[in-house]
């Protein structure tokens, strides 16, 4: 079918839906050849040329507009289907209907509760899924043991610090305990020599002075020196205990750092700072995957009742059922179905009168080349030999 053939069969469709003449709100430009000289082949060429783009333009826009006509139609017819069904059928649909906006909401309510896991986070934990909750524990127990080897390498160095003050505590009363024996020993000789002086000089008995200053002499060597073993005994005490710390903190200190190797190479492997860290991703985790479960088990329930309702809308015989399942109110709710129907009608007249505005430009176009054929037959020749060239353009 050429061109001219095919406006003219669009333009009898549309006048056939039509109920009355579409008068645009604007002012029409209609094609004019007052100052057109149909003599001058140049400017007879452009206008034909330009009927025929206003042609091809107006069917361009009347297919759009008439697949779209056409499924606005097939749902209002639809919704008669729905309307012309037995009640047992009506319910039935309504029942499936019910079901799903109920799982709607019911996801709605869901999608309000939860506190979305951010996918890195999800996808970290679900790599380390195979070692939780026990790699949990694990970290949690070397974090605490780490603490308590803190603690004890804390005590170890406590205790150092007090048995080397009190080394260095024997090792001074040591040094005084040997100045006062030096004291004591030049005491006893000052003694003596002066004794022996007094003795000699005014002639007197200075015996008991020498058994006196013996006496006190020996008593102060005595106690010096039974201080000086007590505190060497102490010291040889303090300095074993000293190396038993050593030890000891030797010993600590090598699990500490075995531990402190253990927490590193834990992190690195849950990818976390700490066991908190891990255990509150891994609480998340698990209250993530309940809600996604809801929702696997919410959709498959979504999933049956819409194919179960789309399946009874086929035996309907409806165009479209699928559409029903995003608009499955209006099969609950009468006054829904109702706003829907009457949006369709509007949308439908909308639709009707840019159809004929579309078609009454391309049959303007089309008369205009018929009168201008007509008009001038010595020219009919080329100016059919245009239409069809640039049919054979759009094709």
């Amino acid at each position: 079918m050429g061109l001219l053939g095919k406006i003219k069969g669009i333009f009898n469709r549309s006048k056939d839906d039509a109920q009355n003449v579409y008068h645009p709100d604007w002012d029409e430009e209609s094609l004019k050849r007052d100052n057109i000289d149909m003599h001058d082949r140049k400017q007879r060429e452009n206008y034909v040329k330009a009927c025929l783009e206003q042609m091809a333009e107006a069917s361009k826009e009347l297919d759009t507009l008439g697949g779209e006509y056409n499924l606005v139609t097939s749902y209002l017819t639809d919704m008669e289907e729905i309307e012309a069904q037995p009640e047992e059928i009506k319910e039935q649909l309504k029942n499936y209907a019910t079901k799903i906006l109920e799982l709607e909401n019911g996801k709605e309510k869901l999608d309000e509760k939860r506190l979305v896991m951010k996918a890195e986070d999800y996808a970290r934990m679900e790599r380390i899924e195979q070692y939780m909750p026990e790699g949990y524990q694990k970290l949690k127990e070397a974090e605490d043991y780490q603490i308590l080897v803190k603690k004890d390498l804390g005590r170890l160095e406590g205790e150092r610090h007090a048995y080397d003050f009190r080394k260095n505590e024997l090792q001074t009363a040591q040094k005084n305990m040997k100045g006062i024996t030096a004291i004591c020993v030049g005491s006893m000789l000052f003694l003596v020599i002066l004794l022996a002086i007094i003795g000699a000089v005014w002639q007197l008995d200075v015996a008991i002075g020498y058994v006196i200053a013996v006496l006190v002499a020996a008593v102060a060597l005595v106690l010096v020196y039974v201080k000086f073993h007590d505190a060497q005994r102490e010291l040889s005490k303090v300095e074993r205990s000293i190396n038993k710390l050593v030890l000891l903190q030797n010993t600590v200190k090598i699990r500490y750092v075995n531990n402190t190797n253990l927490l590193e190479y834990l992190y690195v492997k849950y990818d976390v700072n700490s066991s908190h860290e891990l255990k509150k991703l891994w609480d998340k985790y698990l209250e993530e995957n309940v809600q996604r479960e809801k929702e696997r088990q919410m959709q498959q329930d979504m999933d049956f009742h819409q194919a179960a309702l789309v399946k009874l809308l086929r035996r309907c015989k409806l165009a479209d059922p699928n559409i029903w399942v995003h608009q499955a109110i209006a099969l609950t709710d009468s006054k829904e179905m109702v706003e829907i129907r009457h949006s369709l009608i509007i949308r439908r007249q909308k639709l009707r009168k840019q159809m004929e505005y579309n078609a009454k430009a391309a049959q303007e176009a089309q008369d205009e080349i018929k009168d201008i054929v007509n008009q001038y037959p010595e020219y009919a020749q080329k100016i059919l030999d245009l239409v069809s060239d640039y049919e054979k353009a759009l094709a």
